[in-house]
Parts: C-alpha cells; structure tokens; sequence
C-alpha cells in the first residue's frame, strides 16, 4: 500500500523552498559583486599606472570621489611647510610609528596635505625635512575622517590616528586645502620613507558564490533524503 508524505514533509518542503531561494539570491549576488570587483580592479590599476599629472584646482574639488579618483598618480610641484606637519600614527611592514604629513603649497596656489612617508618612534623628531621648491609624485588618496579602529583623533592633545584632512587642516590653521591628501612615492633612503601605498582589493566573491551554490544543492539533496526517509517510515507503519 503507498504511503502518502506526512505534514512534515509539507512544511520541510515550504522551508526547503525558501531557503533555496534565499541561497540562489545570495549566490547571484555574489556574480554581481565580482563584476562590480573586477572592473573596480580594473579602473584603480588604471590609474595608478599613468603617469602622474598635475593636480586640478579648486573648481574641481566637489567632484572627487573615491571610485573615479583613488589612487590617481600625482606630481606636486611647491613648498613644504615643515612647521605645520602632523604626525599620525601608522602601522606598516615597517613596523608601528608615524606618516609624517606635511602641507604643501603648490605652485597653483593651494595647499595639499602629502603624506610623505614613515617613520619610526626614534625618529619622530629626527627626520628629513627639506626646504625649497620641491617635486613629489604620489598616489591621490581619499581623506580618513574620525580616527582609527576604536582610537579617534584628538586634535587638542595632537594625537591622530587616520589622515582625516579637514581635521588636520583646521588643527594647523590652513586653508584653500585639497579634500585629499597625497601618498608620496619613495625617494632614496632617509625617513621618511615613502612608496609604503599598498594597493590590494580581496576578490573571494567567486568563492562566496560557489559556497552559496553549493548550500542551494544540498538544501535539494536533505529535502530529497527527508522525504524519502519519511515516505520509508510511513510505509513500513500502514504495512505493519
């Protein structure tokens, strides 16, 4: 005699339906975030292997953003005004100690905030600090406002943690300053040292979705596996 599928079957199949749904969404998701991924990849490495040009004024400041700007090559051309740099502190391959940031009004008449590079706790207050037109090239970096992880900035005890611009400009008494600063390109051996910009996006998403796809197909295969289980059961109780 069959055996018809009990309740539970009915209701395992309604959960097994959404939670099939839900991990085949996730998992398209995830081919949408690869290819958002892959072209941001795409356009940053773009950037940052043109040649570096000069950068564009105020009127064009609004504009800038980090998915068309970030990472953009750079050529400075001004003065560096080494007594209104910040130290921030930094975590590097180099070890723990500070960016040395320093204002640098340029030639067009603004000021930019260049990162120009690290330096170790001893040489905080012992480090390069050159006088005169200078030329420095960089990577375009998006300003860091607040702090670092669970440390905020503290202008009033000068203790910084991210590069945040605007609070640096207005701790150093600037204006007409760039919304961005600039990591500068390392040159020769004295600290600071710069060249420490590392470019990295971590791409898992074709992992992410396979995982996704995969829960998807086992979420089939225990439905199938619970239904026959529970089919075998009711058979054996109507032949019993």
């Amino acid at each position: 005699m069959n055996a018809r599928p009990g309740p539970a079957v009915y209701v395992a199949g309604l959960v097994a339906l959404l939670l099939f749904a839900g991990f085949m969404a996730l998992g398209i998701w995830q081919i949408e975030r690869r290819a958002w991924k892959l072209e941001l990849i795409k356009q940053v490495g773009a950037r940052a292997h043109a040649a570096p040009a000069p950068p564009q004024g105020p009127a064009f400041w609004g504009a800038i953003t980090a998915p068309t700007d970030a990472y953009r090559r750079i050529r400075l051309d001004g003065t560096l005004d080494n007594t209104r740099e910040t130290l921030v502190r930094a975590a590097t391959a180099l070890g723990s100690g500070y960016w040395v940031v320093t204002p640098l009004r340029t030639t067009q008449g603004f000021t930019v905030l260049v990162n120009r590079g690290y330096v170790s706790p001893e040489q905080r207050d012992a480090h390069a600090k050159p006088t005169g037109p200078v030329t420095i090239t960089g990577y375009l970096r998006i300003t860091e406002p607040g702090g670092g992880f669970l440390r905020n900035n503290d202008p009033a005890t000068d203790k910084w943690y991210s590069r945040d611009v605007a609070a640096i400009a207005a701790a150093r008494g600037l204006t007409n300053v760039a919304p961005y600063f600039v990591d500068a390109d390392k040159s020769g051996t004295a600290a600071p040292i710069g060249g420490q910009t590392i470019i990295a996006f971590p791409n898992n998403h074709l992992v992410y979705m396979l995982t996704w796809f995969a829960l998807a197909a086992m979420t089939i295969v225990a439905f199938v596996v619970f239904v026959r289980q529970d089919v075998r059961k009711r058979r054996g109780a109507v032949d019993a």
